[in-house]
């Protein structure tokens, strides 16, 4: 039986960007001791290191997962709206496509660092603190969702017009051509686009760490560059490669299946 393609390249991503980074952190030792206490070097390390990492990788897990979601939800409720009350859209309607369109577009334009500090306030207000984990998936996902919105009104935008003409012929409602036509058709692409989403809100948890998040990028900042402990962030950098590749590997491997 052929392996899986997406599932090879999943298992090759990993071991060259690990083995990669794995011999970067040894050359950082290399220059000034010999290659086996290099290498012991390197495992005392991660043995210091190790409980902060794992807790820091489960912490940035838990804020992507959560802010991927609640992204993706309210990217396709306004990407829906903004589908049916577009030019072309099922139900065109200039003022409330130009209302949503402009919105989207100012929430995108926002730097991520300054998106989080500016709505400090409204986490505070409705978190009960803006500090941590769970307050940091608040400005996370109001960063993500309008590019959510954006990627799947595209998405929708590239299903064959004839396809939709031809559910409205038959009678069908608004409702079920968005669900039974637009999201069928248009699957393979959003799931592609879901993984590229997640991969950007893990770079943005990086940066949240920077203003007390948690996460790889607050154990990055407050041990590796406060501290100097370069180790520490090449660690960092290295889980954060293998997690890049292993979302957009699933991603692939979703988008084969299903196209």
């Amino acid at each position: 039986m052929k392996p899986d393609t997406g599932v090879r390249n999943l298992f090759l991503g990993l071991f060259f960007s690990g083995a990669t980074l794995l011999i970067f952190l040894v050359c950082l030792y290399v220059f000034t001791v010999s290659p086996g206490e290099a290498l012991q070097a390197v495992g005392a390390s991660f043995t210091r290191i190790r409980e902060d990492l794992f807790t820091s990788l489960w912490q940035t897990l838990y804020m992507v997962s959560l802010s991927t979601l609640f992204s993706f939800i309210i990217g396709f409720g306004l990407a829906a709206v903004m589908i049916i009350t577009g030019p072309q859209g099922l139900r065109p309607h200039f003022y409330v496509y130009a209302v949503l369109d402009v919105l989207v577009d100012i929430l995108r334009s926002l730097p991520f660092i300054i998106l989080i500090i500016f709505i400090m306030p409204l986490t505070r207000l409705v978190m009960g603190t803006a500090i941590g984990t769970l307050p940091t998936v608040l400005p996370l996902t109001v960063a993500a969702a309008p590019f959510a919105a954006r990627i799947i009104e595209a998405n929708f935008l590239e299903v064959d017009r004839g396809v939709v003409e031809a559910a409205r012929s038959f009678g069908a409602s608004t409702p079920q051509i968005i669900f039974r036509v637009l999201l069928p058709e248009a699957l393979p692409a959003i799931i592609l686009n879901v993984a590229v989403l997640a991969i950007a809100l893990l770079g943005y948890s990086a940066m949240a760490g920077a203003v007390g998040g948690g996460g790889l990028g607050d154990l990055a900042y407050r041990l590796g560059y406060n501290r100097f402990q370069n180790d520490v962030s090449v660690w960092c950098i290295l889980v954060l490669v293998l997690l890049v590749r292993c979302i957009q590997s699933a991603g692939n491997v979703l988008y084969r299946r299903l196209r």
